[in-house]
């Protein structure tokens, strides 16, 4: 008898097959593809969709079902990177950090040193695995750019599908007083323009980890 799996399992199930997947070069033929392939089951869970984008240029994505896996996702990574100087500017993560004894730095200190941003965003976008942000976060325009790792902490709620429904997020949530700064980010930083050889962190982070968290409690 074959043992019932629920929507949350399979979308896990998948994720990390796509994972598991990664290729370095995820579109060998581009010019001969069309825009996008539809695909069902990326309908139903733009999480795997958002996975397999972001993993294809070099970012980390981490599925949390709550506020404790985060902490032990984050308490290894900062283990294995070795973190001291970690700063986060948000209230809302600080309160969650701070529950758990977590160290990070809330003010500006020593800012030329930071190894590690730790930030909200605005909307988690499946199409091409980005991450939008503003500066009406408290982040603001500093801290998803100048350290070496950038840790985009998001809800399952701000997962769409395409750049018009995460453009939708920021009209709804801010009306008429639109940030002067809405940016996308596509993976850690990367140039080539040197001999064709692709360097990471060149103009900004060098290691991307976005989080998706079920509940924050």
């Amino acid at each position: 008898m074959q043992e019932n799996i629920s929507s949350k399992e399979l979308m896990l199930k998948k994720i990390r097959k796509a994972l598991l997947e990664r290729r370095d070069n995820p579109y060998p033929n581009l010019e001969d593809t069309p825009l996008y392939t539809e695909q069902e089951d990326h309908r139903e869970y733009p999480e795997i969709l958002f996975a397999e984008q972001l993993t294809a240029v070099s970012g980390n994505f981490i599925y949390c079902e709550n506020g404790i896996e985060f902490i032990e996702n984050i308490l290894q990574l900062a283990q294995k990177f070795n973190w001291r100087k970690i700063y986060c500017w948000e209230p809302e993560l600080q309160d969650l950090l701070a529950t758990y004894e977590f160290p990070f730095y809330q003010t500006d200190k020593d800012f030329e040193m930071a190894e590690v941003g730790i930030t909200l965003c605005e909307a988690l976008i499946a199409r091409n695995g980005s991450v939008m942000v503003s500066n009406q976060n408290a982040a603001g325009r500093r801290l998803s750019i100048f350290p070496h790792h950038h840790i985009v902490i998001a809800r399952s709620g701000q997962m769409v599908m395409d750049l018009k429904d995460a453009f939708k997020i920021i009209k709804d949530k801010y009306g008429s007083q639109i940030p002067s700064m809405i940016s996308t980010i596509t993976g850690p930083s990367r140039t080539a323009d040197i001999e064709k050889t692709l360097v990471l962190g060149a103009h900004g982070p060098k290691e991307l980890f976005v989080f998706l968290v079920d509940d924050f409690s």
